[in-house]
């Protein structure tokens, strides 16, 4: 199964998949969780400087990520969408043409979890932007493309990451 879990940063979706991970029934996935450190120390802009060569280099990643059979990762296309439509740096008709790229892997997802913001604090963990007005923009721009671009089915997580598993274990078993 091909599970991806999307939203705004910092709602908890690496830890949600770090616990989950844990789980015997997900120890024959491939588990995908944030690289932005990593990607940070390569030169990759990220938030709101991401450029064309970032966007496109995480929209590879999240199409890599698609050609395993059992998946779960912390980002999806959405995800990709969503920060590329926001950055500042990237001309409107990059923007149309790499969210119309990513949407046409949308059908891959079995099944994406979106985590709602509401009632997480945001958590500065020294790479991603912390700030609020921004998160809420991303998160909006999220729920714009999920609207536009619904995957084939979608669940909406919020609570406690308990809470959050419980949903997602009832939604896969």
């Amino acid at each position: 199964m091909k599970i991806g879990l999307c939203g705004t940063m910092s709602v908890g979706k690496t830890t949600l998949v770090k616990a989950l991970a844990e789980l015997d029934l997900f120890k024959k996935y491939k588990i995908a969780t944030e690289r932005s450190k990593y990607l940070k120390d390569l030169g990759i802009p990220l938030n709101t400087d991401s450029t064309v060569n970032g966007q496109i280099v995480f929209l590879a990643e999240r199409a890599s990520e698609l050609l395993h059979k059992d998946i779960l990762t912390d980002r999806t296309i959405w995800d990709v969408s969503a920060f590329t439509m926001l950055a500042k740096s990237i001309d409107s008709g990059f923007k149309s043409s790499l969210v119309n790229t990513a949407m046409t892997l949308k059908d891959q997802y079995d099944i994406v979890f979106y985590i709602d913001p509401i009632g997480t604090n945001m958590e500065d963990n020294g790479v991603r932007e912390t700030d609020l007005e921004y998160r809420a923009n991303v998160n909006q721009e999220i729920l714009r493309l999920l609207t536009l671009h619904p995957p084939k089915k979608m669940i909406v997580l919020s609570g406690s990451t308990a809470d959050r598993m419980k949903t997602i274990l009832d939604n896969i078993l």
